[in-house]
């Protein structure tokens, strides 16, 4: 169960703060983000090595894509393609509502089940595929302004307990100010190992246990304003644990 925090705050000059935990095995290998793809050479993502896709990056156009497992459907399985090509698919496109209509006519029998979502300092979108009475299908839906939440359940969706408990306390943590590199209000929360004692320790926001599962790696990503075509967006990564390892920027040039 990974974590996909974002804030939209359309009118400010960073109208897009994003973080993100990656929960998997912890002897999955993979490599950090960079320009890992020849055909791809603008996009930015890290790369898992088993089936060569990503989790989370984004492209030189500013558009953010991530995929998360639905509960019940960890790792790969016979029959079904890679979820981890999505990402680098919505990111062959120049703005997150096109990413987002290239998607949705996706086969959605040809994927275990997911959430995604599609991101630009504009517009933002959740979409994923879940079984329903009438079969597997594939959903799309914008994200509103303010805050949202998406892990192996939907979006906001309070029957997580990670939701629940952690939800309420990004609403209320101080915002972070990319401009000074201050995140500190997030990565405390992103760090935290308390949990919901009805779920457990898979409850928190930073997983450790000792089943070989856990959070590896967890990411900070923010976008500016059309307006701020000086200004880079930031990309800060932890490559492991954050309560153990430092966020350092992400080269994007």
């Amino acid at each position: 169960m990974c974590t996909f925090v974002i804030l939209r705050r359309p009118g400010h000059d960073w109208p897009v703060l994003i973080a993100a935990n990656r929960d998997e095995m912890l002897d999955r290998p993979w490599y950090p983000p960079a320009r890992h793809w020849q055909d791809r050479q603008d996009v930015i993502a890290g790369q898992d090595q088993l089936a060569g896709g990503t989790w989370l990056g984004m492209n030189d156009h500013g558009v953010v894509a991530a995929i998360l497992n639905r509960r019940d459907s960890l790792g790969p399985r016979e029959g079904f393609r890679s979820r981890g090509e999505l990402p680098l698919e919505a990111l062959d496109h120049a703005d997150a509502e096109t990413a987002a209509d290239a998607l949705a006519d996706i086969n959605p029998e040809g994927y275990r089940p997911f959430n995604m979502v599609v991101a630009d300092n504009r517009e933002a979108f959740w979409i994923k595929v879940a079984e329903t009475h009438w079969g597997v299908h594939t959903q799309v839906a914008p994200i509103p302004e303010g805050f949202s939440m998406v892990t192996a359940s939907d979006r906001n969706d309070t029957s997580s307990a990670r939701i629940r408990t952690y939800l309420p306390q990004f609403e209320r943590a101080s915002v972070p100010d990319p401009e000074s590199a201050d995140w500190l209000g997030w990565t405390t929360l992103l760090t935290s190992r308390i949990y919901d004692s009805l779920e457990g320790p898979e409850g928190a926001m930073l997983i450790a246990t000792d089943g070989g599962f856990g959070t590896v790696s967890s990411s900070l990503i923010a976008l500016p304003a059309d307006e701020n075509q000086e200004v880079m967006p930031r990309y800060l990564f932890a490559a492991g644990r954050p309560d153990q390892v430092s966020y350092v920027p992400v080269t994007l040039a």
